[in-house]
């Protein structure tokens, strides 16, 4: 098998399995019908799903045992309280609701643990134009910051297209290996929004081609973690051991070095 078959397999694994989509979805109606229960029709304007769920880049559990819904709870907030007040709103309804579960702040979000799933629920407030914002993070002076929770949907969709429907399933690859071999230090979200800018309107042939121009083209900080550094560096070596043995006629040898980044499941 070659590496771009392997890496392609692989991409196509790294989707929900029909049993994880249909318990999710439950969860999703469930939380939805008990917003509706709890809050009145004066306090919200609406609440939606959002994130990397609704673009088809989350990872299943089995790859990644943090994946979470995004879940925006938009307040009509007439009397403008502030975020804390918002997510302590959110709190009490979890609690109400969920009480066996684990329920813990996350800031700007309150993070609801099921069994098979983790909830983020974002508070937001609209303006009279309807747009929207939510809680700053802690390092940030201001305590609101505008979003467009859908928008970067539509960028991913368009360039996900001019790519030949390869970008999505090297989006799920390259949080696969940010998961396992960087342990998490790129936010899922900064990195599937560096790979669409940078792929937007420049494609590559093939899902290892983007592999391999991701990984080589990655740099660090002074400042970041030595361990970080190190597994990156550890990263670039292997993918320019897998050029040279492909060079040489060694297509196994390839397969399990680049299996180092990106393990079975």
């Amino acid at each position: 098998m070659s590496i771009n078959s392997y890496l392609t397999d692989l991409a196509s694994d790294l989707v929900l399995s029909s049993d994880e989509k249909s318990s999710i979805g439950t969860s999703i109606d469930t939380l939805s019908r008990r917003l509706d229960l709890y809050f009145s029709s004066g306090e919200l304007h609406k609440h939606f799903q959002f994130g990397s769920s609704t673009r088809g880049t989350i990872l299943p559990r089995k790859a990644d045992s943090g994946s979470d819904i995004d879940y925006m709870v938009v307040f009509k907030n007439p009397n403008n309280y502030k975020p804390d007040t918002l997510l302590g709103y959110l709190k009490k309804f979890m609690q109400k609701y969920y009480s066996t579960s684990e329920i813990y702040r996350d800031s700007p979000t309150m993070v609801l643990e099921l069994n098979h799933i983790k909830f983020e629920l974002v508070p937001a407030k609209q303006d009279y134009f309807g747009n929207l914002s939510i809680p700053s993070k802690s390092n940030v002076l201001t305590e609101w910051m505008s979003t467009d929770p859908t928008g970067f949907n539509k960028k991913l969709t368009d360039a996900n297209t001019r790519n030949s429907s390869k970008l999505k399933p090297v989006i799920r690859l390259m949080k696969y290996w940010n998961r396992g071999k960087l342990r998490g230090h790129y936010s899922s979200y900064a990195l599937e929004e560096w790979i669409v800018e940078r792929y937007t309107y420049f494609p590559q042939n093939s899902v290892k081609d983007y592999v391999y121009d991701i990984i080589e083209s990655l740099s660090y900080n002074w400042d970041d973690s030595e361990t970080f550094k190190s597994n990156l560096n550890s990263s670039k070596e292997i993918i320019k051991k897998c050029k040279e043995c492909e060079s040489n006629d060694m297509p196994y040898t390839a397969l399990s070095e680049i299996k180092k980044l990106f393990p079975e499941m």
